[in-house]
């Protein structure tokens, strides 16, 4: 959905001035819009906007908004339908593989888009990667259709997501390079898949830092590429990549290893002044 239509459609609803606070806060998700209710919005606001969208955009078949913060291990929000099919489960397209996903059961962001394919280009001819929080496993078929993995072990605690995940599976036809794991990634990765892989990612910020010593442990020789997802905040003046990279590294420092920092970039505003930065470390234990 282009800006332009966006403001259109919200400025004739709300106003330009209410309008400006709503039209960053849409993403599609196949044929579905989510609208992340912003503060001091009513439902019923949304629910004429909403209205707009289905009646002007054709391809959107369902309107809903996203009432909560992600919140919990499965890593989801409270919906309420607003216009179009009462319908939360949709096919999602990116980078050429296609997603079957429901956004009341499963967490999925569009806004994910450029690190999936960032992350693929990134994996060398033969790496075993370990994605420590699959979900309905995008960042594992993406890589596995883009780059030339082994194996990529993709663990999510979620049920749903790990059956959505087998199904993707199916769907991209990379059932010989990625295997689907339902648990907790912890313990999956502590008593499964020690030292087994070259590169893992952890797209959980709430997680991170607590479950990096699993991390460490999935490593193949104690040493291989992370990739870590957290949110920082950074108050005016402080910079939230240089805030994220000494989280990670000092993280991992306390662990008995060294970390070596191949670049970080925020993905993504989630609040005022709170950011979600991904960290790139080389690690090697001491």
């Amino acid at each position: 959905m282009g800006a332009g239509l966006l403001r259109e459609l919200a400025a004739r609803v709300l106003g330009e001035e209410r309008a400006r606070r709503l039209w960053g806060r849409i993403d599609i998700i196949g044929d579905i819009a989510v609208i992340k209710m912003p503060p001091g919005f009513s439902v019923e606001e949304l629910r004429r906007v909403a209205e707009l969208i289905i009646e002007r955009l054709p391809y959107v078949k369902s309107v809903w908004a996203a009432s909560s913060p992600v919140e919990g291990s499965y890593r989801l929000r409270d919906f309420v339908h607003l216009a179009g099919e009462e319908r939360s489960e949709t096919l999602y397209r990116e980078h050429g593989c296609v997603f079957k996903v429901d956004i009341r059961r499963v967490y999925v962001s569009p806004r994910l888009n450029y690190e999936h394919i960032r992350i693929a280009r990134l994996i060398r001819d033969g790496e075993v990667v370990i994605n420590m929080y699959a979900g309905a496993g995008l960042f594992s078929i993406i890589a596995a259709r883009h780059a030339r993995p082994s194996k990529v072990y993709s663990i999510d605690i979620n049920p749903d997501a790990y059956r959505y995940m087998v199904e993707n599976v199916r769907l991209n036809r990379v059932e010989d390079v990625v295997v689907p794991i339902l648990g907790d990634a912890a313990r999956v990765v502590s008593e499964q898949l020690r030292g087994v892989a070259d590169r893992i990612l952890m797209p959980l910020p709430s997680l991170v830092l607590e479950h990096m010593p699993y991390a460490l442990q999935g490593l193949r020789r104690g040493r291989g590429y992370i990739h870590a997802y957290l949110h920082v905040h950074a108050a005016k003046g402080e910079n939230p990549i240089r805030k994220a990279v000494d989280r990670v590294t000092g993280r991992i420092a306390e662990l008995g290893a060294r970390a070596r920092s191949l670049g970080a970039r925020v993905v993504r505003t989630v609040g005022p002044r709170w950011y979600q930065v991904v960290v790139d470390v080389y690690v090697e234990t001491i």
